[in-house]
């Protein structure tokens, strides 16, 4: 009979288990493309700026409005996450991240086939700067869909391990960027300045194509179902999470608190790195392919730490590792750049590795539990509008606008240590505030939110949907 008993609990984990690997697959899935989608016009840069930004004989202040237009992308985040947190609030997590993947998508595609500056003249980076807004707006609903959907499937005790795999995303997007870029360099020759470099965009089609039927197979989060059969969810998700004062209060202390040494030090590693390897202003100018095997090398050996310090933020709390790795990073990043720059000329390829790796590491640290940080601290009613705004200002305000800030500081003052400033200063400050002010939110348990508690898990998978099924979810 015990026997029974035992194999019956151990089915029922394997069955579970094997649940979250198809949540988290599946969430995971849209939100690397998005990331994709994101990140190869960054890593393209060396490329798009003579392209679409020949305005002025100066390449430094062309660079520049390529980075604004980049920067715009993440201005526009926070409405996104505005717009799109009230339909996930209203609607559903679901129908909110089928959206945004095909808006996102789409952009991504259309930039792949824009006319250059040469061929339109201000129309090309006009268009370009249209699309990269479009991006940003989708981007700015998708996150918190995606970490919200895995959160509200995963177990109390575990939430941070589960969710450090959507952490990955960012990370496994920016890896996967870099490996079609020299995949497509490799294939296309001396003809990927000239065309090859549209491969990459009009490749978004089929990636977001493979998406949207892994997402359509999902059933809505039974957290939320919960709240809708209950009637508990919020009629106007966006006014009750701005009106009240306790809620302003969370999200300001999670933007300064948390989220904005998070994006900076995310962009820092990620790619300031990046264009310290390729851009004059530091000297270096390590040609792009190698550059990118850098940062590739790098992404590969850092990546699995997002887990390791997800799951460990499960037993010691969100809070520490967050912390610490803001900590380490405004300490060590002075040292860490002039390292760049003394072993940069002549090139040490493993020593640069090795310094991007720790900026990734550090990274890992600061990223990996704050999806379960930020789902946990707010109520489930409006949690995707109030989760995606701090996320959003601070990662699209505070760190997509780092490198804009880090080299116009540096074309202004020819002072690259000063442009430094900007990746020391925020850091420390989210320091300061986070372990004054954080709350621990690790024992939080969402589901005393509604009245009974979590379901078994099943399948959580939905039937092939009829006609009848999609209305009945946009109603």
């Amino acid at each position: 009979m015990a026997t029974g008993v035992g194999q019956a609990g151990a089915t029922a984990m394997e069955r579970s288990h094997r649940s979250m690997r198809f949540i988290v697959a599946a969430a995971s899935s849209g939100t690397i493309i998005e990331w994709y989608d994101f990140y190869i016009f960054v890593t393209l840069g060396f490329i798009l700026t003579p392209k679409f930004f020949a305005a002025t004989t100066d390449p430094a202040v062309n660079f520049l409005f390529f980075l604004a237009t980049y920067a715009a992308g993440f201005a526009v985040r926070p409405f996104g996450a505005v717009f799109f947190g009230r339909i996930g609030d209203l609607i559903g997590r679901k129908y909110a991240f089928l959206l945004t993947v095909t808006i996102m998508g789409l952009g991504t595609a259309m930039i792949g086939v824009i006319p250059t500056y040469a061929q339109i003249g201000l129309a090309a980076p006009l268009i370009l700067m249209i699309l990269r807004v479009s991006q940003g707006l989708a981007l700015g609903g998708e996150y918190g869909g995606a970490v919200i959907y895995v959160a509200e499937h995963a177990p109390d005790e575990r939430r941070g391990y589960w969710t450090s795999y959507i952490q990955t995303t960012a990370t496994v997007g920016l890896f996967m960027s870099i490996g079609v870029i020299l995949a497509t360099q490799a294939l296309t020759g001396t003809s990927f300045s000239d065309w090859g470099w549209r491969v990459p965009f009009l490749l978004s089609i089929a990636l977001v194509a493979i998406s949207l039927y892994i997402r359509w197979k999902l059933k809505e989060t039974p957290l939320f179902s919960r709240l809708k059969a209950e009637g508990k969810t919020s009629k106007h998700p966006l006014r009750e999470a701005l009106a009240s004062r306790a809620n302003w209060k969370l999200i300001l202390l999670a933007l300064l608190g948390a989220t904005s040494g998070q994006a900076v030090v995310w962009y820092t590693g990620q790619f300031l790195a990046l264009f310290v390897m390729q851009r004059a202003e530091f000297g270096l100018r390590i040609d792009s392919v190698t550059s990118n095997l850098i940062m590739f090398v790098a992404l590969i050996l850092a990546t699995p730490f997002f887990v390791v310090f997800g799951k460990l933020s499960d037993r010691i709390g969100r809070k520490k590792i967050m912390m610490a790795g803001c900590l380490l990073a405004a300490v060590t990043y002075l040292p860490i750049y002039s390292a760049m720059l003394a072993f940069g000329k002549p090139l040490n390829v493993p020593v640069m590795t090795f310094l991007v790796f720790i900026q990734v590491i550090y990274v890992t640290m600061v990223y990996a539990p704050i999806a379960a940080f930020l789902v946990e601290l707010f109520p489930a009613r409006i949690r995707y509008t109030c989760l995606s705004l701090p996320y959003h200002l601070g990662n699209g305000e505070f760190g997509g606008f780092t490198p804009f800030i880090v080299f116009g500081i540096i074309a202004a003052t020819h002072n690259i240590y000063l442009g430094l400033s900007w990746v020391v200063l925020v850091p420390l400050m989210t320091f300061l505030i986070g372990m004054r002010y954080l709350p621990e939110t690790k024992d939080v348990k969402i589901w005393e939110e509604v009245t009974s508690g979590p379901p078994a898990f099943n399948d959580v998978r939905s039937p092939a949907p009829s006609g009848a099924d999609v209305g009945t979810t946009l109603k």
